[in-house]
């Protein structure tokens, strides 16, 4: 994927105004955002910037006495996990249950402590998902809480193909995923194959979906909120009766917008939760 770095500038330097800015400029398309001595660097798919949007943003923003200004560059087609693949990451355990690993830095457990948790080894080239990340964590602790026996799992926008490999973990009968990301795509595969499960990887976005056949018990999505609402409907045509759709990617702000989306299409909230200002919601789909 081709991005664009945008460097924020804000003055007088305000961290609210910045928080503020990385939450709303999600409307504009930005995926994600790094601190700087200025204000903020931002990250935004070339194909998805609306930099109409980004101006109409800044224009009305709601602090006043603020000057905000931008650059932008085109970012370097780069492996956007490079220090981690040079570094990698202390193991990750997610609700006492799963722990999270790359591989170099194995986990080590107590031997009388029982059941021994459920390990997944995460080899993440050029792919967004090693658990790091409060969301992924946050979806991975829902789908560890929920029944996945013998259950039909569909994964959007797979990064890694961590949440899809989580759900095969716990006892799901099968999983498709898919990816804009060609990489991403290879890395899902090469994933699945080294924790040992089976996992059918495709390339596209949401409208790959009208070539997949059948119904799924549960969707996993996580990414950014506009791309959410976006593909909502597309993810509701593959919900069979009673399935959960499990959204994480944006932050708590964002959760009415996205329930009101969801209501629309016959999918209720049951449950949600927020770790550090992003959150995850389960959605039901009670009507077919």
């Amino acid at each position: 994927m081709k991005y664009y770095e945008v460097k924020f500038s804000v003055k007088p330097l305000n961290s609210d105004a910045c928080d503020l800015l990385a939450a709303m400029a999600g409307e504009a398309g930005f995926e994600t955002f790094e601190n700087t001595e200025e204000g903020l660097t931002g990250y935004v798919q070339q194909s998805l910037f609306d930099q109409q949007v980004l101006d109409g943003i800044l224009l009305s923003f709601p602090i006043p006495d603020l000057n905000i200004s931008y650059i932008i560059n085109k970012a370097e087609d780069r492996d956007w996990n490079d220090q981690w693949e040079q570094e990698g990451f202390d193991p990750i355990t997610v609700g006492n249950r799963l722990v999270i690993h790359d591989g170099r830095h194995l986990p080590h457990f107590d031997s009388n402590s029982a059941p021994a948790p459920v390990t997944i080894e995460i080899d993440a080239h050029l792919a967004f998902g090693t658990g790091t990340h409060e969301t992924t964590q946050m979806v991975c602790d829902t789908l560890i809480n929920t029944d996945q026996t013998n259950k039909r799992i569909l994964d959007c926008g797979c990064g890694t193909g961590i949440l899809g490999i989580t759900a095969m973990k716990f006892g799901a009968r099968e999983c498709v995923s898919y990816d804009i990301d060609e990489w991403s795509v290879d890395n899902t595969r090469h994933n699945a194959v080294i924790n040992n499960v089976e996992v059918t990887p495709l390339l596209g976005d949401a409208s790959i979906l009208n070539k997949v056949e059948g119904l799924f018990d549960i969707v996993v999505a996580n990414i950014n909120r506009n791309i959410l609402l976006q593909d909502m409907p597309a993810f509701r045509q593959k919900m069979a009766t009673g399935a959960k759709l499990i959204l994480s990617g944006f932050y708590t702000e964002d959760i009415p917008l996205l329930t009101e989306k969801a209501a629309t299409l016959g999918l209720s909230i049951t449950a949600q939760r927020e770790a550090h200002g992003w959150a995850c919601i389960v959605l039901t789909l009670t009507l077919q």
